[in-house]
């Protein structure tokens, strides 16, 4: 492939931006002179220029595939922007030209450039991929902001830049909201599982569909598990233990953020759901230790076959989610115009929100903190470790009686 002969333009003839693991750049804009290029001698990564830099920074996040997705999102995007459309190197990004990027962040144009005109997520390899879905939001340019300012930051440690165009930047401090804002009432709540309980099942696929939404939504409100966590989690992780008294209780070990691996209560009602969703893909109700099948399995396929040992994408989940939302709010939309605002607020749903939906109404049942911090894996227990099993299985008891989902047979 021939070095993309990148200059700074403003009609929309110019090279369209190209995922970051094909990008190759001129001598002129690969950094290996840049303004900001560290001088001395001494360097400490084995970089000769930008792209080698940035992916040696990237490589630290190897153990972390949503990290690294998001990291190589934020670093893709400003190095696309600095060649495409200011027409200079990374490595000679300056303070002002940083503060452009800010603005740039909150409207990305052209859009015909930079914004996919589809709102189906794209391959990255195919030809209508664009590093952006849209303009924005300031929660999320401040999000990108503080991942680029991490790289610079590493890149004059590893005296690869002489000084980091971020430091100066003035730092906005956000608005002071509530806790958790993101999160579905118990109404709203309802009214999802209103509308999976509502789904076709005339025919094998609809079932199958419809028993994936709502084992979906189980594990994602009962376990309180981020969207990554269900993706790269097998039935096998679940295990049954007896504590102190003889009693059998269901545990789901999940390994999280930063590889940190927690135990998730299993409580009778989502043991009961993954008894039901197994057997309505013919499987045994109870999976085998070791069992390799994701949590969440594939749809009979076109061909008329499955493969049910490769597990869903996040971005595949991500939609199941959309569409669940969305039939939700059309639901509600239709009640009248009154419920507009929450229809539109329940359009905006993600995977996210369930957790903290989850959460959220975990206090409300009055569930200790503590056992709400340990079964989302906030942080862990240090001065406490000598009772860890019998607080284990007090949070499973507490989880037990008072966290459920509540479907309706």
């Amino acid at each position: 492939m021939e070095p993309l002969p990148i200059k700074p333009l403003e009609s929309l003839a110019a090279p369209l931006p190209t995922p970051l693991e094909r990008l190759q750049l001129p001598a002129g804009l690969s950094g290996a002179a840049g303004s900001n290029r560290a001088r001395a001698t001494a360097t400490r990564i084995a970089a000769a220029d930008d792209f080698a830099a940035v992916t040696a920074w990237l490589a630290r996040y190897a153990d972390s595939a949503a990290t690294l997705a998001a990291y190589r999102r934020e670093v893709e995007r400003l190095l696309l922007w600095a060649v495409l459309q200011l027409g200079k190197p990374l490595s000679s990004l300056t303070h002002e030209d940083l503060l452009a990027y800010e603005r740039f962040l909150a409207d990305p144009q052209p859009a015909a450039r930079w914004v996919m005109a589809s709102r189906k997520k794209l391959a990255r390899g195919a030809p209508g991929w664009r590093p952006f879905a849209g303009p924005l939001s300031p929660a999320s340019v401040r999000h990108a902001l503080v991942i680029l300012n991490a790289l610079f930051a590493w890149l004059v440690d590893a005296r690869y830049l002489a000084g980091n165009p971020l430091a100066l930047a003035r730092r906005r401090r956000a608005p002071t909201k509530p806790r958790i804002t993101r999160y579905l009432s118990h109404e709203l709540w309802q009214a999802v599982k209103d509308t999976v309980a509502a789904m076709p099942t005339e025919t094998a696929r609809e079932r199958l569909h419809a028993a994936r939404c709502r084992w979906l939504l189980t594990v994602l409100y009962l376990g309180g598990l981020r969207a990554a966590e269900v993706t790269g989690t097998a039935m096998g992780a679940f295990f049954c233990r007896r504590d102190a008294h003889g009693i059998e209780r269901w545990w789901l070990e999940v390994t999280g953020k930063g590889n940190r691996t927690r135990l998730v209560p299993a409580t009778d009602e989502l043991i009961a759901e993954l008894a039901r969703y197994r057997r309505a893909h013919g499987l045994a109700p109870t999976p085998q230790p070791g069992e390799t099948r994701p949590l969440l399995l594939p749809v009979i396929g076109r061909e008329g076959h499955e493969n049910r040992d490769k597990g869903l994408s996040r971005g595949a989940l991500h939609l199941i989610l959309k569409e669940v939302f969305g039939l939700a709010a059309t639901r509600l939309r239709a009640r009248g115009p009154e419920w507009e605002a929450q229809a539109a607020l329940l359009a905006s749903a993600s995977a996210h929100w369930l957790r903290h939906t989850a959460g959220s109404h975990m206090t409300d049942q009055q569930v200790d903190l503590r056992f709400v911090r340990d079964n989302f894996g906030h942080a862990s227990i240090s001065t406490t470790s000598a009772y860890l099993h019998t607080e284990d299985d007090a949070r499973h008891e507490a989880t037990q009686d008072r966290h459920r989902i509540g479907w309706t047979r």
